[in-house]
């Protein structure tokens, strides 16, 4: 068994255990992979600021988000086909949150079922959804929802339609894998996960398939995808899912002031900072530039969480520090998934959390609650709006 002590340990891990396409979809951005690139490398231009003869004793990290205890303010961010990185992967990644005291949100497009999870943990979980056009498919997954006692729903807004990912084009991309010659050798060499792949039945979109009539080959399903994305999305379009969900209600994907107000506009009770981790539109800010804009147009209106870029307990930190009341990783979950299983799951929360609470402690703070903007040196562009430090450079 290797030492893993950062989360880039399970990544290489991760690239020698699943195939070729998996490892795409989720280690890629859309276009030239710009924001992608930036969304993480930003956070390398955020300094921390080192403190001495401080009180260190009796440190947390445990903190809320939306009103719920957690042991640190990570979640586990919605990631699609999370069952292709591995054998019943969504709910391993349930499973292994639910133990670490984190929450655990559950993609549309996920391998495993909402049932599925349900069935298999023990406390609610959070469903993230896509702006479909169709209100009878949207309604039952939220009535599913509730059914299986889910306590949040996270309803996806910047992805109307999808933005281009050379990989997943050029891979073939699809769930089960497509028997092509490249595909099968690739798969020839990543015997573990194809044994582990042979024991489990869950390998279609659970959510989606035996839901809706039709629907019974990747090409189908691809096809009623993209044919139900709501290109014509509004806010009032929005506030209809917003009535046929009466619980804690969380927007994902915001990136500018006025989206954030519309969005509280709607009656949201916490937005997600995020780009879609780089995979929408390239060229975007990264979201820990958009976080500063957000924060300032909402005030404490709303919790303000942020995805998008965290490899780190550092990376938490930093966020946390400019004000984000959150955040949620997805690659590095993943990461830690395809390598181990849950267990490397729980193996990328411990290391986050470990980097989380030392560097806290480092900057001479014992609780995660008080961290602030105080610890960390800011650059311009970081606060305020980073378009006018590029009119003024």
């Amino acid at each position: 068994m290797p030492v893993i002590t950062e989360i880039e340990d399970l990544k290489r891990i991760y690239r020698r255990r699943v195939p070729k396409m998996f490892y795409d979809y989720c280690e890629s951005g859309s276009w030239t992979e710009q924001t992608f690139r930036e969304n993480s490398s930003d956070f390398d231009k955020l300094y921390l600021r080192q403190r001495v003869a401080k009180n260190l004793t009796d440190r947390s990290t445990a903190s809320t988000m939306l009103g719920k205890d957690v042991s640190m303010p990570v979640a586990l961010a919605p990631v699609g086909m999370t069952g292709m990185q591995n054998a019943d992967g969504e709910i391993k990644a349930a499973k292994a949150a639910e133990a670490f005291g984190v929450p655990y949100t559950l993609s549309t497009m996920s391998i495993c079922s909402i049932e599925d999870v349900a069935a298999n943990t023990s406390k609610p979980f959070w469903l993230q959804v896509y702006t479909l056009n169709d209100d009878d498919y949207m309604q039952r997954l939220f009535d599913r929802a509730k059914a299986a006692e889910c306590s949040a729903a996270v309803i996806t807004v910047d992805l109307q339609l999808l933005g281009q990912r050379h990989k997943d084009l050029k891979n073939g991309l699809s769930a089960p894998p497509k028997p092509t010659l490249r595909n099968m050798v690739d798969l020839s060499t990543k015997w573990g996960w194809g044994l582990e792949m042979l024991q489990t039945k869950r390998r279609q979109f659970g959510n989606i398939v035996g839901h809706v009539s039709g629907i019974n080959d990747p090409s189908s399903l691809i096809a009623w995808t993209h044919a139900k994305f709501d290109q014509s999305l509004d806010w009032d379009r929005i506030r209809t899912f917003r009535d046929m969900w009466n619980g804690p209600l969380i927007i994902k994907g915001i990136m500018e002031p006025e989206d954030a107000r519309q969005a509280v506009n709607v009656g949201a009770d916490a937005i997600i900072v995020s780009n879609h981790g780089g995979r929408q539109l390239d060229g975007a800010l990264s979201s820990i530039r958009a976080l500063g804009p957000v924060l300032e147009a909402v005030g404490d209106k709303v919790e303000v969480h942020l995805d998008s870029g965290i490899r780190s307990g550092q990376d938490v930190l930093k966020a946390l520090a400019m004000g984000a009341h959150g955040v949620h990783i997805g690659r590095a979950y993943i990461y830690g998934l395809g390598a181990m299983g849950q267990a490397g799951v729980t193996k990328a929360l411990e290391v986050i959390r470990n980097e989380l609470d030392i560097s806290m402690a480092l900057c001479g703070k014992r609780h995660v609650t008080d961290v602030d903007r105080e610890i960390l040196l800011v650059p311009e562009g970081f606060s305020g709006r980073w378009e006018d430090s590029l009119r003024n450079g």
